[in-house]
């Protein structure tokens, strides 16, 4: 339970706020807020209030065990708006991060004092919301409602600096913030400091129509989706507009229709998802992962270059191994670019950017391979050459060394067969570019360690990954289900539909790209490539004519200048090819398919279920954990909207029962690839009511 402390330093009333970790606004901790600003106020000694609190941080956002709960009095806003109506001059003390409705409250108090290292934000839009306790209406009043909008719709922090040079706050200081605090306090008394109220400074709308109109142009695509954005530019539009009192109110009716939104619960329910696919029930505390200082990165193609990226970034020391000279040379050369890139935009310092340099080292040489923690293969998807280098990883590697494949697809327990040490074997599988991309598949073989598994966690962890844990299978979880997307994609364009028709239905949907801009952009040949390494079903072989057709012409996507699409020289851009559609129709009278009429809700409907029903199978058969970590994989991995929820999440939002009715419609008009799986029907089994 939070402790909410009120105590004295002579005219000094002293608010300590105290709920580790971080001081989260409970309905308890806003209780204990009101009580102790009162005896501070019933206090005829007390001249003016510090609030502060201990731990690593102040106050930093809301109790999300309260999330999708009635709200209980007294709420937020409450309680902002008392403390700003004090009568007595009240200094918030800063530390740590100060975000969502810590900083509400913060804005609610007349003076700021904060530690330098501090951050301070309302990142509210990326659970679907915006800031309900004033936030919207007394950040515009504190820094301008331009700063302000950027500020709510970006969801970042800002740095204390940057903060004070907004006007945010009113002092920085180096170290010992609770005496320094103190002393300012005795400063503002002895100035006779009135207290301050934001809420009493007036804006000025002037210009304001132009850049609230390309606001809302801008924000059409928004990670968060169609509701909060807009809700965040109408409200700083009350802001500007209405007198402070109905500009709360406005906050308050467009806080609601956010809260109540089914964008605002899918969201919640990925950052919820996010958090539960690090926690692997047969973890304990008592599993101590290996320490990972040095890393080594085997081949410097595309896959090895980022991995290499992702671990310098994070600080640690890297070799980077590749037998050819050359393709390590570009490899160290797009790297520093990348970071030379970053230091010239103004979003990585100089010097951190040198000493990043001085962790990388390359090599045509395997010494590095005696002397590291963990070694990760990054070479060409063969289950030969993946073996091979294996075997050589067995002699070389030092006892206790972990040994990570990057595999997208192959199968881990064959690849840590070919070893003496099965056990330090993993799969750590990277979507590229794996330097950007969060998603990182932990790959558990059937005699992984618990501590090895465990030392991936913690190293995905260290290099900002989200890690979820698959069990072996042809394409773990995240390729296997976009695997038969993409096969009932190639269907729909056998039956009729041209490929920019099919991706319109998912990319309006919110997906980043649609099946076949995604095939282009990850380059034909590597699916090639994969197929030619297994046995495929007579069906997967008529289905994959077509794709392999094109790479046979040269067409390889992107890379090429021509896949699924044509793409002009030096752009990215999808145009239409009617050479496409030719080979198409050829390929689909040859297999005598029978045209069918697509709409945009047919299409999307036929892919979204076959996901979900794949998703359920790799259920039924433990390949993951919970439902929730197939979402998570689809979010972080593969574009899939985050307020959309996922894959999983939309078969349980628009009802079990109905996703299965759904299934057994398509199974009869579309064949038995539709039939529904074990796991869904018994979870419409819990829970029958259809949605619809």
């Amino acid at each position: 339970m939070p402790t909410v402390e009120f105590s004295k330093d002579g005219a000094i009333g002293v608010i300590t706020v105290d709920f580790p970790p971080v001081n989260a606004l409970s309905h308890a901790l806003r209780t204990g807020l009101l009580g102790a600003l009162a005896l501070a106020l019933d206090d005829a000694q007390v001249q003016i209030i510090v609030l502060r609190c201990k731990g690593r941080t102040f106050m930093a956002g809301a109790d999300i065990s309260e999330f999708g709960k009635p709200l209980e009095a007294p709420n937020l806003p409450e309680v902002v708006n008392a403390i700003e109506a004090c009568a007595k001059p009240v200094i918030a003390v800063l530390h740590g991060s100060v975000l969502g409705g810590g900083l509400e409250v913060a804005l609610g108090c007349h003076y700021r004092i904060a530690l330098a290292s501090t951050k301070l934000g309302l990142p509210e839009i990326k659970l679907g919301l915006i800031p309900g306790a004033g936030g919207t209406q007394r950040l515009p009043r504190a820094i301008g409602a331009k700063a302000a909008l950027e500020a709510i719709l970006s969801g970042n922090p800002m740095s204390a600096a940057q903060a004070l040079k907004l006007h945010l706050l009113d002092r920085l200081v180096d170290t010992d913030l609770d005496t320094q605090a103190i002393a300012y306090a005795h400063e503002l008394l002895q100035a006779q400091a009135p207290a301050r109220r934001l809420s009493e400074v007036t804006l000025e709308p002037a210009d304001s129509a132009t850049w609230l109109a390309q606001a809302l142009q801008d924000v059409q695509r928004h990670p968060s989706g169609p509701v909060a954005p807009i809700a965040a530019i109408d409200a700083i539009e009350a802001a500007l507009t209405l007198p402070f009192t109905d500009g709360l109110k406005r906050e308050g009716e467009l806080f609601m229709t956010c809260y109540r939104s089914s964008y605002a619960h899918a969201l919640w329910h990925v950052f919820f998802a996010e958090r539960t696919a690090g926690k692997v029930p047969d973890l304990g505390r008592e599993i101590v992962p290996v320490a990972i200082a040095r890393v080594a990165v085997i081949g410097a193609g595309t896959m090895g270059r980022g991995i290499a990226l992702a671990c310098l970034n994070a600080g640690l020391e890297v070799s980077l191994i590749d037998s050819d000279p050359e393709s390590l040379k570009r490899a160290v050369a797009e790297i520093e670019t990348t970071w030379d890139t970053a230091v010239t935009r103004g979003k990585l310092n100089a010097a951190i950017a040198s000493a990043r340099r001085e962790k990388l080292h390359p090599s045509t040489s395997d010494d590095a391979l005696s002397h590291t923690d963990l070694v990760i293969e990054a070479v060409f998807e063969s289950m030969a050459i993946k073996r091979q280098v294996f075997s050589k990883l067995d002699q070389l590697c030092a006892p206790g060394t972990v040994l990570a494949t990057n595999t997208s697809t192959l199968n881990v327990d064959e690849i840590a067969a070919i070893t003496s040490r099965p056990q330090d074997v993993i799969g750590l599988h990277f979507f590229s570019p794996a330097h950007v991309m969060r998603l990182l598949e932990v790959v558990r073989a059937e005699r992984t360690s618990k501590q090895v598994l465990a030392t991936a966690f913690a190293f995905a962890k260290a290099i900002g990954k989200v890690a979820v844990q698959a069990r072996v299978c042809f394409g773990f979880i995240g390729n296997r289900m976009i695997e038969v997307y993409l096969e009932e994609a190639l269907q729909m364009l056998l039956e009729g539909a041209q490929p920019q028709i099919v991706d319109h239905a998912l990319e309006s949907y919110g997906l980043a790209m649609g099946p076949f801009a995604m095939a282009d952009l990850a380059g034909l040949d590597v699916g090639y490539r994969i197929r030619r390494e297994r046995k495929l079903s007579p069906e997967q072989q008529r289905l994959f004519r077509l794709p392999d057709a094109l790479v046979e012409l040269g067409r390889l996507g992107q890379k090429s200048g021509l896949g699924f699409y044509r793409y002009a020289p030096g752009t990215r851009k999808a145009l239409p090819d009617s050479d496409v559609d030719a080979l198409i129709a050829r390929i689909a009278n040859e297999l005598a398919v029978v045209a069918v009429a697509h709409t945009v809700e047919s299409i999307r409907e036929r892919l979204m279920l076959r996901l979900i029903n794949e998703g359920a199978e790799i259920l039924n058969e433990g390949i993951a954990l919970r439902a929730s970590d197939i979402d998570t994989i689809y979010v972080f991995g593969y574009g899939f909207p985050a307020w959309r929820g996922g894959p999983m999440y939309l078969a349980q939002s628009q009802g079990f029962a109905y996703t299965v009715g759904r299934l057994q419609a398509l199974a009869i008009s579309h064949g038995e690839r539709f039939k529904p799986a074990n796991w869904l029907i018994e979870q419409a089994a819990l829970s029958p009511v259809a949605v619809g």
